[in-house]
């Protein structure tokens, strides 16, 4: 099994052995095929990012990589291109590339990218995910696909089966590693890693560098090129963010003035399921043009929401942290964290969902006071205090965020809806606790 020399840490992954010291201009200095090259062009990739720049040529030459980059930068052609090129005019029958991702939107997305950047040189790629006919998936597999693209729970029900062989794979990535890790992959991702041969190249990519990815590199990885474009989750420099210091009642109000000034696309985060839920009915009664998205939607649902966003026909999506990664929608203009996130990295990850490809963006956060130690670590993971909006407070007294399920305004809280108000927070952070574990994770998520 491939090792590395030393376990690598968020302090000391190195960064000298970069695949180019100075970003290549165009995607045919790399050697591509002219096929290969032609779907570039018709996809609208025709320079290449920092990361691409950095990630393709090791790639290409059969070289593990180590991949660290903010969201949004282009991290999905970075790995699929060099993967497109080594794979073509080789033999089909069983598998030859795999690629895992943590969620079912990513997984689709990547497929997505797979199909269209490999059509010239006809490479095609199925599937598996959880939440999905697992015959359906059989099917696509007896297809004889070069590359499987899965989440990990997934395939490995289907490795059980006797669906999957892998042993003639020849190149196996690892997206959004560190997103896999926090989701609970680690024992999955183990088994899998265990099951691949020996002889094979690795790719993998993370948007920031926890301290649990060394082990997962040193596992995986066999003497990488580290291509890092950025080593701390920061956010991006055409991004501008800013926190209105508010009260949980007065949210929505604040929300709907934001909704009144925006006239791109907005997305919309909140902590919880039930939260997603009911912003979301609030909005569409006001006559906003919205859709929802979590965990327990169904797919089918999960990827109407995700289509009519990107398409324009929903102006307003909102959805927990389960869209905060691989979400791949060109054209939103702003975020909105209704909710701080659970963690200081998803902050980065949330807000990231903006101003991708070098376009502009701009993100806006609503704190409560008990948000206080969550922003605290937010501004120390990324090295800056985030600038304080103009105080403006909502002035209607019919803010959809404090009437009930009724639909009847709440009173005034007395001591006793406090204490209630607080068991109710302490049940939403033991309901993320449980789904934190990775049996739970693994059954709904992947």
């Amino acid at each position: 099994m491939p090792t590395s020399a030393t376990a690598p840490t968020p302090s000391s992954f190195p960064i000298s052995e970069s695949a180019s010291d100075t970003p290549t201009q165009t995607f045919q200095s790399f050697g591509l095929s002219t096929p290969l090259v032609r779907d570039l062009n018709r996809a609208g990739l025709v320079n290449p990012t920092p990361i691409q720049s950095e990630a393709i040529p090791p790639g290409l030459e059969g070289r593990d990589v180590l991949g660290c980059a903010q969201t949004g930068t282009g991290k999905t052609a970075a790995f699929v291109i060099p993967m497109i090129e080594r794979l073509a005019g080789g033999p089909r029958g069983n598998p030859r590339g795999l690629i895992l991702a943590p969620t079912r939107e990513l997984v689709f997305q990547i497929q997505e990218t797979v199909d269209k950047l490999g059509r010239s040189r006809r490479i095609f790629s199925t599937a598996i995910v959880g939440g999905s006919d697992m015959l359906a998936q059989v099917r696509g597999l007896r297809q004889r696909p070069e590359i499987i693209v899965a989440t990990p729970g997934r395939l490995l029900d289907h490795m059980w089966q006797g669906n999957i062989l892998l042993n003639k794979l020849k190149i196996v990535v690892l997206d959004e590693a560190d997103r896999m890790l926090d989701m609970g992959f680690s024992q999955q991702l183990n088994q899998i890693i265990d099951a691949l041969p020996e002889e094979r190249q690795t790719l993998l990519f993370s948007a920031t560098l926890p301290s649990n990815l060394g082990d997962l590199a040193k596992m995986s990885l066999n003497n990488p090129v580290h291509a890092m474009v950025s080593k701390r989750a920061t956010p991006a420099t055409n991004v501008t963010h800013k926190l209105h210091h508010t009260t949980q009642g007065e949210k929505t109000g604040l929300l709907l003035s934001l909704l009144k000034e925006k006239r791109e696309s907005v997305l919309v985060f909140a902590r919880t399921k039930h939260r997603v839920n009911r912003l979301g009915e609030s909005l569409e009664k006001l006559g906003h043009r919205v859709a929802v998205l979590h965990g327990d939607r169904r797919l089918s649902q999960r990827r109407a929401a995700l289509e009519g966003f990107r398409r324009g026909r929903f102006t307003v999506l909102v959805a927990t942290d389960v869209a905060a990664r691989g979400l791949d929608v060109d054209n939103i203009g702003h975020v909105v964290n209704y909710d701080l996130p659970y963690t200081a990295e998803d902050y980065v990850h949330r807000i990231g969902r903006t101003g991708r490809m070098q376009k502009t963006g701009s993100a806006t956060s609503f704190v409560t006071e008990e948000d206080s130690n969550n922003l605290r670590a937010i501004e120390k993971l990324i090295g800056q205090a985030v600038p304080r909006a103009t105080k403006n407070r909502p002035q209607s007294r019919h803010n959809p965020a404090t009437r009930s399920r009724s639909g009847k305004p709440f009173v005034k809280r007395s001591r006793t809806q406090s204490i209630t108000d607080s068991g109710t927070r302490i049940r939403q952070f033991g309901e993320k606790s449980r789904h934190g574990t990775p049996a739970r994770t693994t059954a709904s998520l992947r």
